[in-house]
């Protein structure tokens, strides 16, 4: 298993590559042309001639997650280059050739010792820089915060975040210091023996108290900002597991636990709008509609007030659990959830005692 796990957390192109959790995006990294008079190549031969820095293993695993567009259109490695085709390489993050700078934002820092740190992020921050976002982002705050450590580089890809969470999201994240304890937790995330619970609030009730979902998890076919979620065996994707367990249930909108099998982008999200429970306020996927309910003005009104003291997903990653990278010991960790989904929870609460729903 450590050398599976070696193999398919090698940086794509000699990157930086974290696991998937809540990441947004993709960006183009190279863009090349065929020529007129092109023979017939495999697509990862082809590349590994015109690029001259990777592998064809690194090349094969980018296509396995659609990352190698060709006329449009994601393509596998065993592809032909046929004259004339436009060739696009993606990858999830933003090509960009600044370095991290340490920047002054304050961080709220669970637990710290001299191997990893745990950080409760709040919603709103960029946990990586990005398109957009170069600057101001929980890396250049991890940046300030051990700048007058010699040990830690925060451009060295084998140090910093094992995981990521969105921009939206609050919550849990670890950081590694050193590329010991870098290694031991990404193959903690990548055996899924970490112990992960977020709480969400979701549109509608549920006919049953806890369920879980299965389906794999890829880019949406029209929409490449959004995941969507095919059947385990259809061969699209990765796979995804999510357990969930209703904890209070408001009529026309509950509040849930997952715990989840896998870190796949945007995962709860997709699965539960899969399920047609949308996260409430997610506009990305819809919930900042009003899915459930009656139209009266009034229930409107409530609706619009509630999206304005939440202007995001109602997600929240309240534990973490993992085996510390020296010690190994057992560590767990939990964060409150953050006032906006406090208060909204608290008029959810609030409503239905009066209106039945």
């Amino acid at each position: 298993m450590d050398e599976e796990y070696k193999r398919q957390t090698d940086s794509i192109f000699s990157a930086t590559e974290e696991p998937d959790e809540e990441g947004t995006s993709v960006y183009e990294h190279h863009r090349l042309t065929a020529d007129s008079g092109q023979k017939p190549m495999r697509i990862d031969k082809f590349l590994t001639e015109h690029l001259g820095n990777t592998s064809r293993n690194r090349l094969q695993r980018a296509a396995q997650q659609d990352f190698i567009l060709v006329n449009g259109r994601p393509v596998k490695s065993s592809y032909k280059v046929k004259p004339l085709d436009e060739i696009v390489i993606l990858l999830d993050r933003p090509k960009y050739d600044n370095d991290i700078i340490p920047e002054d934002i304050p961080l709220n820092v669970v637990y710290e010792d001299s191997d990893i740190m745990v950080i409760d992020k709040p919603a709103g921050l960029v946990v990586h820089p990005g398109c957009g976002n170069y600057s101001g982002t929980l890396v250049n705050a991890i940046a300030w915060h051990l700048k007058d450590d010699p040990a830690y580089d925060p451009n060295d890809p084998t140090v910093g975040l094992v995981h990521r969470i969105d921009k939206d999201t609050s919550g849990l994240l670890v950081v590694a210091k050193n590329a010991d304890a870098k290694t031991c937790l990404g193959r903690q995330f990548f055996n899924k023996t970490t112990r992960r619970l977020y709480n969400a609030l979701v549109w509608g009730a549920f006919p049953e108290p806890q369920g879980r979902i299965e389906g794999n998890i890829a880019r949406h076919p029209k929409d490449r900002m959004q995941m969507a979620v095919f059947p385990p065996d259809s061969g699209i994707g990765k796979p995804a597991v999510t357990h969930y367990r209703v904890m209070e249930d408001f009529g026309y909108v509950s509040l849930i636990e997952c715990r989840l099998e896998t870190g796949r982008t945007h995962q709860i999200r997709a699965h539960m709008k899969h399920i047609g429970h949308p996260l409430f306020s997610d506009e990305r996927y819809g919930g900042n509609e009003i899915l459930r309910g009656t139209p009266s003005g009034n229930y409107k009104q409530f609706i619009r007030n509630c999206l304005e003291l939440c202007p995001r997903q109602a997600l929240h990653a309240r534990t973490l659990g993992f085996v510390h990278p020296r010690t190994k010991k057992e560590m767990d960790f939990s964060s409150d959830l953050p006032e906006d989904m406090k208060q909204l929870i608290e008029r959810w609460r609030t409503y239905t005692a009066h209106h039945n729903p």
